[in-house]
């Protein structure tokens, strides 16, 4: 299982002895350990903080292509609205945005056999009506298109954290706006393991121990 974006997604992995960071990438290892503990799941991360879709690009050969995952999760979009923002670095248009991602994926299908999980952008600001998270909205839509050409489990990010966001503004999904706190981490990871059919808990018997998962299809999750 490769997961592949932001910081939201690195999320300090480089300083952890495991590699896969203090977010919502440990959160679904641990998670999914103790709901389906007969399964037996590799979980890399290749998170890298300040990527847009552009430096993903640059790195897909080595950080992706290269590691022939079953499963990749990507999730990026973020700085691509937010350096149109903050001017520190240049942004990427729709346009652009959407084009690359699609030559990513189109890589992946004809030099892997890797499934698609397709997370949308999360949120710009807790403000549901902020400037970044209107930005946000041809992206959020973009990633939708996607998953539904590419056959791509969507996980519905964007929209949960809105609605949480109409419902309450505290505990705080963000430290800044972007990168997630405790309860965003919650919530990315509740909504990735409802997307791929793996919240439930297993109620039949356990398989025999140690093998490794051979996943399904998108309708019938993981």
């Amino acid at each position: 299982m490769l997961l592949i974006g932001d910081s939201i997604t690195d999320a300090g992995r480089r300083d952890d002895e495991e590699g896969l960071g203090r977010g919502y990438v440990r959160l679904l290892r641990d998670l999914c350990t103790v709901l389906h503990p007969d399964l037996q799941l590799e979980w890399v991360n290749r998170g890298i903080g300040g990527d847009t879709v552009r430096h993903l690009h640059a790195r897909w050969q080595q950080d992706v292509l290269d590691l022939q995952p079953d499963w990749l999760s990507i999730s990026i979009g973020i700085n691509d609205v937010w350096r149109q923002l903050d001017k520190r670095a240049p942004g990427v248009d729709i346009e652009t945005y959407e084009s690359l991602y699609r030559e990513l994926l189109d890589q992946v299908k004809e030099k892997t056999d890797a499934r698609l999980i397709l997370m949308e952008p999360s949120v710009i600001g807790e403000d549901p009506e902020s400037e970044g998270n209107r930005l946000l909205q041809p992206y959020v839509a973009c990633v939708q298109r996607l998953a539904i050409e590419y056959d791509a489990v969507l996980v519905p990010i964007h929209r949960a954290c809105l609605t949480y966001l109409k419902a309450r503004r505290e505990p705080a999904l963000t430290s800044d706006g972007v990168h997630l706190d405790g309860p965003g981490m919650a919530l990315f990871a509740v909504e990735w393991l409802k997307a791929t059919g793996l919240w439930k808990q297993h109620l039949g018997p356990p398989t025999s121990p140690g093998r490794h998962v051979t996943l399904g299809s998108r309708k019938s999750g993981l």
